[in-house]
């Protein structure tokens, strides 16, 4: 009896190391046939470009397909040092490929190419959801040579590159080492929140000139303010203010962008208040209507009437004014600590006064909130709406003083109208 037991578990254990094997196999599988599209696909595009005759490129479409299974295949026979070995074939390859064609191209990009796509190779067996977005962003790279010598030598300005490196120190190297602790000599504010909401103007202040320079002053910094406003309206404002100072000819058409930042606000409320508290969002719906649909009319109108103003694009111009942003972000920090002391010192006598001081700094905050007790049942509707128009109306004074102290009295007296209304 135990005889046939014992035969009939062996096919069982064979079964099972055919399946691991066939497991194993078929992840190499994929990995080749991922190495194989990457190739032909990098290859395509090297072969549409390697021109024709004697002067042509050394390496097609046959030769990048050929490169990225060879990276494959060295990475899937797990041989030690097969994968370096193939690197140096490869490199020493597209040496000698550009020391026979330097003299009727220069450039490296072919060569260089070719290495990377033996890497890809590699990578597909190792991942291949790697290895593929890999490989379309070389053949993107590598198809978008004239547009992208275009944009580097014509269109961006030496300017706009210098701002461009300084946001970037900024947030990749300045803001990780700005400490998140409190710092008394700056009066309990922490030196990280301020450099983020630096970081946050300037950003603001790019994207209104991107928006400027791709679809002009009519409707680039409307639609960028209305955009940047769901992030923040304030510091929107900020941002037009600075470049209406900068750029007089530009003030109507920025006033617009800080006018539709305030039409976000309405808008950022009532999605807000729908998600939270549907039923008290939709007593306050028409009232959030309303004021984001004014507050869209006006700053429609003032792009309209500003969007003639194009000749302000100054090519001496960056599209960061540090200094604006700096005294604004010191401005609304301050604010926000002047909110926290009265708070710690008077303590809150009732929603509404708890509300209103928040709402100086920020009126995100407090709306979430009251969405949160008006959702939980801990007051009604008609409570929830007094509230929400009440920190809308208390930051609309911060934004009036931003507008302001960024752009001066004529900036800011079509900004604050609105604000009124």
């Amino acid at each position: 009896a135990g005889a046939p037991a014992s035969g009939n578990r062996r096919p069982v254990s064979s079964l099972s190391g055919l399946e691991h094997s066939f497991a194993g196999q078929s992840e190499l599988l994929a990995g080749l046939l991922t190495a194989l599209g990457s190739g032909l696909l990098i290859g395509l595009e090297r072969e549409r470009s390697k021109g024709h005759g004697r002067q042509r490129e050394a390496a097609g479409l046959r030769s990048f397909t050929i490169a990225t299974l060879a990276g494959a295949l060295a990475q899937g026979l797990a041989t030690p040092g097969l994968v370096a070995a193939g690197a140096l074939a490869i490199t020493a390859l597209a040496a000698l490929a550009y020391l026979r064609s330097r003299r009727s191209d220069p450039g490296l990009t072919t060569e260089m190419a070719l290495l990377l796509t033996y890497l890809i190779g590699v990578l597909c067996v190792q991942s291949p959801g790697l290895g593929a977005p890999a490989a379309v962003v070389l053949t993107a790279l590598l198809a978008g040579r004239n547009r992208l010598h275009r944009f580097a030598t014509r269109v961006l300005r030496e300017q706009e590159l210098h701002d461009g490196l300084l946001l970037a120190a900024l947030a990749l190297v300045v803001l990780p080492l700005m400490p998140s602790e409190p710092l008394p000599w700056l009066a309990g504010l922490k030196a990280h929140s301020l450099m983020g909401l630096l970081l946050l103007l300037l950003a603001l202040q790019a994207l209104g000139h991107i928006a400027l320079r791709l679809l002009g002053a009519r409707a680039g910094l409307a639609l960028s303010g209305l955009m940047s406003g769901l992030v923040s309206s304030t510091a929107t404002i900020a941002a037009m203010g600075s470049r209406a100072r900068a750029e007089p000819a530009l003030l109507r058409a920025c006033a617009a962008g800080a006018v539709m930042s305030t039409a976000a606000t309405w808008l950022q409320a009532c999605l807000m208040l729908l998600a939270l508290a549907p039923q008290a969002g939709l007593r306050f719906l028409p009232i959030g209507l309303a004021g984001m649909l004014t507050a869209a009319a006006a700053g429609a109108l003032l792009a309209w009437r500003g969007g003639a103003a194009l000749g302000a694009d100054r090519s001496s111009d960056g599209p960061l004014r540090l200094r604006e942003a700096l005294i604004i972000a010191l401005l609304l920090s301050l604010v926000t600590l002047g909110v926290s002391w009265a708070q710690q010192q008077f303590g809150s006598s009732g929603m509404f006064s708890a509300v209103a001081l928040a709402s100086l700094a920020d009126a995100h905050a407090p709306m979430a909130s009251l969405a949160a007790l008006a959702s939980s049942g801990e007051i009604t509707p008609e409570l929830l709406t007094a509230g929400v128009l009440l920190a809308i109306a208390c930051n609309s004074v911060t934004r009036s003083v931003t507008a302001g102290l960024a752009g001066g009295r004529r900036f800011a007296l079509p900004v604050i109208a609105v604000l009124t209304i």
